[in-house]
């Protein structure tokens, strides 16, 4: 192995690398983009249809505890960690837990809403977006 083989082969390597992460960085930024798209659909629709809103809360990381946002709008999971704020950004409410966070409550910010709802998570169970937010609105305001 020569000296300069070894640095050549390494760069290839190296920009190899870079082009597949920029790649899965445009497939994640056009899939985000897909998913915003169907958040301001449902938003618009939620609206239209005079859904009612509700204040929304954060639990803990934990699971215990539940802590106020500030925020207004529509969960759209039963198990509440994910909800659509009135002006159409995407929350995941799951906040780290303490005192201060219980007695003044929390900011959350907003995140990238996903096509796929709960991909890579440990329990196996995921659901198109597009399915989780139709299912919402289909249930109206009978919405736990």
């Amino acid at each position: 192995m020569g000296g300069d083989g070894g640095s050549g082969w390494r760069e290839q390597q190296q920009r190899a690398a870079r082009a597949h992460a920029a790649a899965d960085a445009r497939q994640r930024d056009g899939e985000h983009a897909q998913a915003e798209a169907l958040v301001a659909r449902f938003t618009a629709e939620a609206t239209r249809r005079g859904l009612r809103t509700t204040r929304l809360v954060a639990q803990g990381y934990d699971g215990r505890g539940r802590y106020r946002t500030g925020l207004t709008g529509w969960y759209v999971d039963r198990a509440g960690l994910r909800a659509v704020a009135v002006d159409g950004r995407f929350f995941l409410l799951t906040v780290p837990p303490g005192v201060r966070a219980r007695l003044f409550g929390v900011d959350v910010p907003p995140a990238r809403p996903p096509l796929v709802v709960g991909r890579g998570g440990r329990d196996g169970e995921s659901v198109p977006l597009a399915d989780l937010l139709t299912r919402r609105l289909a249930a109206g305001d009978d919405w736990p």
